[in-house]
């Protein structure tokens, strides 16, 4: 899906750069520090991506940039403050892919996620994989649905929420498979982690940013990855596709957001911004190793049509499993 959408991207960042030079000359913003809300506690792969771009950013708008972290309501309470914000290019929102759930989710939410922000950028994505202690029986996908056949609602998984896509991807996975998995739901990837290697839980599911270092480090397996290709550092573990399951592709990804209603020369320099940041081959080799990622660096239309697919699909999976917010 990301790979699709860096192609269609290039034709937009090309209009893009044209456009930065007059951008540049009007150097009418920012007028001060720049501020940027992640709506997670710090220590996450949002606060990380935050933290990255946060030096480059702020040596080409020539203000601060500021990393705020606004956590609560699964990523709600940020974007709110942003969703609210003046729409003046002083405060933006770095998000996670709990984005596209929270209208499903939390459906009385006091703001409109299309309509009160504007969309900015989609920097990229990493898949979500099914991981399991090293020394558990599991050395697939088949193994593990094989082994949840044979004992209904005895192998439980973890994840890093409830509502989270991967929460969500593990109802999908159950759906098709024809099997029931307790749902062990914690409030954040290192805890999920952790009992996993414990093996208080038999499987978990995470960001490949969050698991990649546990399977290099041999405390962790992979049993599948739900990318719609095999990413090089898990190159020996299938795609949910490939075991079996066509269309079953979830993915994590990082998006930045404004203000509806802020000015299209300030989102445009902001995009441009970013855009020139993520290029540089060290933070761009850092994206890759350590989140994992496959950067997509897009345009606001082409975030704007992913937004909408996603918040389209993950929807229906809360409301057909009447999956509630914590």
């Amino acid at each position: 899906m990301l790979q699709a959408i860096t192609r269609r991207a290039a034709l937009g960042l090309a209009g893009a750069a044209l456009a930065a030079p007059a951008l540049r000359a009007q150097d009418v913003w920012p007028t001060g520090p720049v501020r940027i809300i992640v709506p997670f506690a710090p220590g996450g792969s949002t606060d990380a991506v935050a933290r990255l771009v946060s030096p480059g950013l702020t040596q080409r708008l020539g203000q601060p940039v500021v990393i705020e972290n606004r956590s609560g309501g699964g990523g709600a309470i940020g974007t709110e403050a942003v969703a609210k914000a003046r729409p003046d290019g002083q405060t933006w929102l770095l998000t996670f892919d709990s984005h596209a759930v929270l209208p499903a989710l939390l459906p009385r939410l006091s703001f409109n996620l299309t309509r009160d922000l504007a969309p900015v950028m989609l920097i990229g994505g990493a898949p979500y994989v099914v991981a399991t202690k090293q020394d558990k029986p599991y050395r697939s996908l088949a193994d593990l649905v094989a082994a949840a056949k044979a004992r209904p609602d005895a192998l439980s998984y973890g994840s890093t929420g409830n509502g989270t896509i991967g929460h969500l991807t593990m109802m999908l996975l159950q759906a098709r498979a024809g099997i029931a998995m307790p749902h062990i739901a914690y409030r954040g990837g290192g805890l999920a982690v952790n009992d996993t290697l414990a093996g208080t839980v038999e499987v978990m599911i995470g960001s490949a940013a969050l698991v990649a270092p546990h399977i290099a480090g041999g405390t962790l397996r992979a049993l599948a990855q739900f990318g719609p290709a095999r990413l090089p550092a898990l190159a020996a573990v299938q795609t949910a596709e490939e075991a079996g399951y066509p269309g079953l592709v979830a993915e994590a990804w990082w998006g930045v957001f404004a203000p509806a209603g802020t000015p299209e020369p300030v989102i445009g320099r902001m995009n441009a911004a970013l855009r020139e940041t993520l290029s540089e081959e060290r933070l761009h080799r850092q994206m890759e190793e350590a989140q994992q990622a496959r950067l997509v660096l897009s345009d606001p239309a082409t975030l704007k049509s992913f937004l909408d697919r996603q918040i389209e699909t993950w929807g229906r999976v809360v409301r057909e499993n009447h999956i509630q917010a914590d």
